[in-house]
């Protein structure tokens, strides 16, 4: 049987090599990168790509798990760096959407495609065995 402190053990070393490895890719990443994103703006201009169309301030905030001040706050930096554009609702006056803006969208590729170098810099340690049993176990830890 095994020991429970055993157990939790692994799971802190886990947790604290999964930790290293995205600090480490994030940093990479930036790495020569003329603009300066933070993580936050990262997760901003990738939101707002994925919803396809413009959307609400309030619903980028819900998307994200942060309160609407925060996201504001988000948008308004990114705003000024021209890389998001806000616009009036069309059906609700009151309301404001957020749109990526050609600057933010080659800035998100350019991010989402240094993140895949590093990527594949530090899998290049692995055989592509390991990699496949990798990319298995992380999605088996990934499944909700």
């Amino acid at each position: 049987m095994r020991d429970p402190d055993d157990s939790a053990d692994s799971a802190e070393q886990i947790a604290a090599l999964l930790d290293g490895i995205v600090r480490r890719q994030r940093r990479a990443s930036r790495e020569g990168f003329g603009e300066n994103v933070t993580h936050g703006q990262f997760r901003v201009l990738r939101t707002l790509d994925h919803a396809d169309q413009p959307i609400r301030l309030s619903e980028l905030a819900a998307r994200l798990g942060i309160v609407p001040r925060s996201a504001t706050s988000v948008v308004d930096d990114l705003e000024a760096a021209g890389l998001v554009v806000r616009q009036p609702d069309p059906h609700d006056r009151r309301a404001t959407l957020v749109d990526l803006t050609p600057d933010g969208r080659q800035i998100l590729t350019t991010l989402r495609e240094k993140r895949r170098d590093v990527m594949v810099s530090q899998l290049a340690r692995l055989t592509p065995d390991e990699q496949q049993t990798l990319a298995a176990l992380l999605r088996r830890l990934a499944d909700d």
